[in-house]
């Protein structure tokens, strides 16, 4: 029987790049039709305009969009721990063997957790706030205990 633990550790995201998506496609509508109307009045830069705006915030939106779903997932089974570090497109995967895992917790409110096995060092925590950061370990322990591990 395989005993498995996970926790999927995530950025705190507003809206879904698919809702952003459909928003953007409404701004524009609604941008292009207003300009349309005042180019037809002879005011055709506010065309100009309308389009570098869109432009604009189409860009700042694909930036939010390509990080709403970075993530990092940490995995416990069988005698590993594997860490999945998700941004944007770049997935890093790093597998830590627990019989020489070992926990830094962070030594300030700045500071990633860190997990360390075999001369490999991985950073986690990016998206929790301190308060989740200190739930993490404690439950992270809890599990190795659980294992037969200290997890120091």
């Amino acid at each position: 029987m395989m005993d498995r633990r996970e926790w999927d550790l995530k950025r705190n995201c507003a809206i879904a790049p698919r809702q952003l998506a459909h928003f953007y496609a409404g701004l524009c509508a609604t941008s292009f039709l207003v300009a349309a109307v005042w180019t037809l009045r002879g005011a055709w830069f506010v065309m100009v305009f309308a389009v570098l705006e869109m432009l604009a915030v189409g860009i700042a939106l694909l930036v939010y969009a390509r990080h709403a779903t970075d993530r990092e997932r940490v995995i416990m089974q069988d005698d590993c721990l594997l860490v999945e570090l998700i941004q944007a497109q770049d997935i890093r995967q790093y597998r830590l063997a627990l019989r020489s895992i070992r926990i830094v917790g962070q030594s300030s409110r700045r500071h990633l957790i860190g997990l360390e096995s075999d001369g490999v060092r991985v950073d986690v925590g990016r998206f929790l706030t301190e308060w989740r950061r200190r739930e993490f370990v404690r439950e992270l322990r809890l599990a190795l205990q659980h294992k037969g591990v200290s997890g120091s």
